[in-house]
C-alpha cells in the first residue's frame, strides 16, 4: 500500500509533531500568555508514535520523517525516540525542525542517535528584535545551537526565516550573508495564516516576490532546476556554491507536487497545514486496532486530500488549530 490521494500524489514525507508545547512565544504564532496545551493523556506515548511511524515506513512507503512541534526538543525521551526510528528497516531519513534553544546540548546526542539534519528557526540577528518577535531574550542560545548542530555533523544545517513587515523585513540580505559565511542553508518562508490569534492579513505578508527583490538588490540569484516536491524554490547566490531558498506557500503554492502528510501529537492525520478535517488514529489504536486496520485508515485518510490549500478561494477559513498544535 502507498499513501496516494485522489489527485495522484503520493505521500512519502511524514511530519510528526511530538508536542504542541513551545518555550518561545513568537508573535506570529501565539499570544504572549501561551495557549492551553493538550492534556498529557491525549498525547501519543513514545511507543504509540513509534508504532505509527513503523507502519508508515514499513507498510505505506514513507521514506522521510521530520520531527516537529510545538518545540520537539521539549519532548522527554527525544533522543531515544530518534534512535528507535533510525533502527527501522528500511531506514527513513530523519530530520528535526526546532527553535534551537536546547540544541547546543542535544545536537551531539541526537546525531549519535541517528538524526540526519536539522532546520532551525531564526528570523533576526538582532537581540532586541529577537526578544520582540519571540518575547524571550534567547538569541545567543539559538546561535549556539546552530553552531553545535554543524559541529555534530547535522548537515546541511538549514535556517528558516520569516520576514515581518515593519519589523525585520530589512534583514533579508544580512541573514543571507551571515548564513553563507557559516555554511548554513537559508530558507525564507512566507508568513502563513496559522497563528492562534487569527490576526494574519495577506496585505501585511512579505511575499516571495518581495523577498527576492530585496535579495537581488545585493546578490545575483540564479534559479536552480530540479525542485521536484521540495517546498523551496532554490537559487544559487553569486554563482554558487551557496544557495538560498524561498518558500511561497501563499503567493506561489506548490500543492500540485506536495508529498507530505502530518501526524499530530494527539494522533490525528492531517493532509495539509490548512486542513480543517482530521482522521483519528489514536482512538482506534488504543481500542485494539491492528496494524493492518491502522494502515487502512491512514490510506483512506490520505485519499481524501484536497487539490490545494484554498487560501485564494472565497470560502477559505483558517484552521482551528494553530501551527504549534499541527506541526510544520
Amino acid at each position: 500500500m502507498r499513501l496516494t490521494d485522489s489527485h495522484g500524489r503520493v505521500a512519502t514525507d511524514l511530519r510528526v509533531s511530538l508536542t504542541d508545547r513551545c518555550n518561545l512565544r513568537c508573535s506570529y504564532c501565539m499570544p504572549a500568555e501561551g495557549l492551553d496545551w493538550l492534556p498529557n493523556p491525549l498525547l501519543l506515548t513514545d511507543d504509540e508514535i513509534l508504532r505509527l511511524v513503523t507502519i508508515a515506513v514499513a507498510r505505506l512507503g514513507v521514506t522521510e520523517i521530520r520531527l516537529t512541534g510545538g518545540e520537539p526538543t521539549l519532548r522527554p525521551g527525544l533522543v531515544r525516540l530518534v534512535e528507535r526510528m533510525a533502527a527501522l528497516s528500511p531506514r527513513p531519513e530523519l530530520s528535526l525542525t526546532t527553535n534551537g534553544l536546547r540544541l547546543a546540548g542535544l545536537a551531539g546526542p541526537l546525531a549519535a542517535a541517528g538524526l540526519d539534519r536539522v532546520n532551525v528557526s531564526l528570523d533576526t540577528l538582532r537581540p532586541e528584535r529577537f526578544a520582540r518577535i519571540t518575547r524571550r531574550n534567547r538569541l545567543d542560545d539559538v546561535l549556539a545551537g546552530l553552531a553545535a548542530a554543524a559541529d555534530a555533523g547535522l548537515i546541511p544545517v538549514k535556517v528558516n526565516a520569516v520576514l515581518l513587515r515593519g519589523l525585520n523585513d530589512d534583514e533579508a540580505a544580512p541573514l543571507l550573508r551571515w548564513c553563507l559565511a557559516r555554511g548554513y542553508e537559508l530558507r525564507f518562508i512566507e508568513q502563513m495564516p496559522l497563528d492562534a490569534q487569527h490576526g494574519w492579513r495577506r496585505t501585511e505578508m512579505i511575499t516571495a516576490g518581495e523577498i527576492l527583490t530585496r535579495l537581488e538588490a545585493e546578490f545575483v540569484l540564479t534559479a536552480l532546476p530540479g525542485r521536484g516536491s521540495a517546498p523551496a524554490e532554490l537559487f544559487a547566490v553569486d554563482g554558487g556554491p551557496g544557495t538560498v531558498g524561498v518558500i511561497g506557500s501563499v503567493s506561489a503554492p506548490f500543492c500540485a507536487a506536495c508529498d507530505r502528510v502530518r501526524l499530530t501529537a494527539d494522533g490525528q492525520v492531517r493532509n495539509c497545514l490548512f486542513a480543517r478535517d482530521e482522521s483519528d488514529l489514536r482512538g482506534p489504536m488504543r481500542s485494539g486496532a491492528t496494524d493492518d486496520d491502522l494502515a487502512d485508515r491512514w490510506v483512506r485518510a490520505v485519499w481524501g486530500k484536497h487539490a490545494g490549500h484554498g487560501i485564494d478561494t472565497p470560502g477559505f477559513h483558517q484552521p482551528a488549530r494553530p501551527m504549534s498544535a499541527i506541526g510544520g
